[in-house]
């Protein structure tokens, strides 16, 4: 899975937010606000990975127990496929 073509991350003051842009910004309006982890998450969905990729980032960047950075990060990509920014 990764990110559909349109879609970038920028910093906004101390905030990350994903805005679409070129053909994306036709049917996506508005923008997405990411945490510290939703950033790192969305770096590495910049290029094709896959789930357990994402959580052994997530266990490798933080202290935290593996069922907590798997509830982060399933509850992370539910997010963004409502959005429809997910490509799987």
């Amino acid at each position: 899975m990764k990110i559909k073509e349109g879609f970038i991350k920028r910093q906004v003051g101390e905030r990350a937010v994903v805005v679409p842009i070129g053909e994306a910004a036709k049917s996506f309006h508005g923008m997405i606000n990411l945490n510290e982890t939703g950033g790192e998450l969305w770096e590495l969905l910049k290029e094709e990975t896959d789930k357990e990729q994402m959580l052994k980032a997530m266990l490798e960047m933080y202290e935290i127990e593996p069922a907590q950075a798997q509830k982060s990060r399933d509850a992370f990509l539910e997010k963004l496929r409502e959005a429809g920014v997910l490509e799987e």
